[in-house]
């Protein structure tokens, strides 16, 4: 089975002629509240034993040194031959987003003084957390509201690709952009994004932003696939739906089982994210069958209501974002 969920998939972009294939199922490691260093060490290696090979951090997860040492262990214990069958995802975060801090924050986040992060030579992906910048040096959670800042997307971005040219990371993209903000990105990208990371589970499917990446050759990653329940950002909704209480129940599987198998049949890669050493087992059981046509319409006439607002990052008199409607274009 590890094997098996080791095979990746990827999408060939069109606009470069680049592939980038990232595994089908990912750990995500963001908790909040944190979580204790050794919980999260020895989720990720359990992870790891069952055959989980992409995992996903950021610089504001507070995650990164303790996958960097995770991943160490394993190499060290032979769980993974090389550190190359490991797809490894971080983000730079607002405060850094700013065009002369892109290079220190990637440096920051792999191996380099004054702050050994992941300890890794390069990433796999590294990613634009969100759409918007903060005051240098403001690392305050929650966001501190009168610190918000348009991001100077152009230029960020052209860091972004130095980060690439130089090797840091094997590929670029973004997380939480619409249609609209990867639109103006790719005005002036000379490399294109490789994948948008987005809040997708059956609650909030992205019907039109999928279809919009599918044509650019950006793949979607998805994001609370579960809806994040137990979080500041996540609901209820997707745990407690009844429709999908009634097809995991019908099928034998869970309803984790269900939303995850759903999100695979749509032909996105999945970050979820569980420190419980059963379900991380139980979320990779999602291969050897599939959801009948009749239970995929059901999931379609599901009401659709985003989960992660980011309301944080709206404000009447600081920032560019006035209210939800700007910072997610109506979408």
């Amino acid at each position: 089975m590890g094997t098996r969920l080791a095979r990746v998939e990827g999408v060939s972009s069109s606009s470069t002629g680049k592939t980038i294939k990232i595994p089908v199922l990912g750990l995500g490691t963001a908790a909040y509240p944190f979580v204790a260093s050794q919980t999260a060490k020895e989720a990720i290696l359990n992870a790891i034993q069952v055959g989980y090979r992409h995992f996903d951090t950021a610089a504001v997860y507070q995650t990164e040194p303790v996958l960097g040492e995770a991943i160490a262990e394993a190499l060290s214990l032979g769980l993974v031959e090389s550190r190359d069958e490991l797809f490894v995802t971080s983000k730079l975060w607002c405060p850094d987003a700013h065009p002369h801090l892109v290079l220190p924050a990637i440096h920051k986040t792999l191996n380099y003084i004054p702050c050994r992060n992941l300890g890794l030579e390069y990433l796999d992906l590294y990613l634009i957390h969100y759409p918007v910048s903060l005051e240098p040096g403001s690392y305050d959670i929650p966001v501190r509201k009168e610190h918000l800042l348009p991001m100077d997307l152009k230029s960020v971005w052209e860091a972004m690709e130095e980060c690439q040219k130089l090797g840091l990371t094997k590929s670029i993209g973004i997380s939480n952009f619409t249609c609209k903000k990867i639109d103006m990105l790719l005005a002036t990208a000379k490399i294109p994004p490789a994948v948008n990371q987005v809040e997708m589970n059956p609650l909030w499917q992205q019907k039109r932003l999928r279809e919009f990446c599918e044509r650019k050759g950006i793949i979607i990653t998805a994001y609370s696939p579960l809806g994040a329940r137990g979080t500041p950002w996540g609901s209820n909704g997707v745990m407690e739906c009844e429709t999908l209480k009634q097809i995991a129940e019908a099928k034998g599987k869970t309803l984790a089982q269900v939303c995850l198998r759903w999100a695979y049949e749509q032909g996105v890669s999945v970050v979820v994210k569980s420190f419980n050493k059963e379900r991380i087992k139980e979320n990779m059981d999602i291969f050897d069958w599939e959801l009948l046509p009749e239970e995929l319409d059901k999931i379609d006439l599901i009401p659709q209501k985003r989960g992660c607002l980011s309301t944080d990052f709206v404000s009447e008199h600081h920032g560019p974002f006035k209210s939800l409607e700007e910072l997610w274009d109506g979408e």
